[in-house]
């Protein structure tokens, strides 16, 4: 029984996520979803791909957060539209709540949306929101074995970001050991080691999104 109430649940998800994806389509928008665990620097590079993307992309950003709207508050500092979704608890985001937010936001005059979900590394994984990519952040403060820990997230990843690649000698981040990982479970996903704090390593990442807009 349990089950097939599970099932239920996200069937009913996945036919929202299907609106979701048409009214992407309609404006001509790509939608990233970024999942990550909480402190991995979701935030920190949304605006540093925005910054580097430069006026030629017009973004906007969907924040999810358990509570606050402290990192909305700073996207909004930098002029990007953005609008936030407080899950009060829950551990994702899903389709019904991406919907409930899309009328504040002006899709018309954006070419990407960032959705920043809720940090964590398991039920993000499982609920379609209707985005054209699902990114996953992983960072070096949080070590090399996360892709054996968390298989299911990383198997559905488009791309995957390894952020704060300034910090690898100081965390002995095995990179190597990290990849192999990821590529065990998912030979299509592009790795880009980065920082967004620093800029390094930014470049394959920006030009993998600036390619994925052009594809809309």
């Amino acid at each position: 029984m349990k089950i097939h109430v599970a099932k239920e649940i996200l069937s009913a998800n996945d036919a929202v996520a299907a609106e979701n994806r048409a009214a992407f389509d309609e404006h001509g928008l790509l939608v990233l979803n970024l999942m990550a665990s909480p402190g991995a620097g979701k935030t920190t590079l949304i605006l540093a791909t925005a910054q580097a993307l430069g006026d030629g992309v017009r973004p906007g950003v969907i924040e999810g957060d358990l509570a606050s709207r402290i990192d909305a508050d700073t996207i909004a500092a930098r002029g990007i539209p953005v609008t936030q979704i407080n899950t009060g608890g829950s551990c994702h985001l899903d389709a019904p709540m991406i919907r409930t937010a899309l009328p504040q936001l002006p899709l018309a005059n954006l070419d990407l949306l960032f959705i920043e979900n809720v940090g964590n590394l398991v039920c993000t994984a499982e609920f379609e929101l209707g985005a054209h990519r699902a990114v996953v952040v992983a960072s070096a403060p949080e070590g090399h074995d996360k892709p054996y820990k968390y298989p299911g997230m990383f198997a559905r990843a488009d791309a995957v970001v390894l952020n704060k690649a300034d910090l690898l000698s100081v965390f002995d981040f095995d990179v190597d050991y990290f990849r192999r990982g990821i590529e065990m479970l998912n030979l299509n996903a592009p790795i880009f080691p980065l920082s967004s704090r620093t800029g390094e390593g930014m470049e394959a990442w920006v030009e993998w999104v600036k390619k994925q807009v052009e594809e809309r």
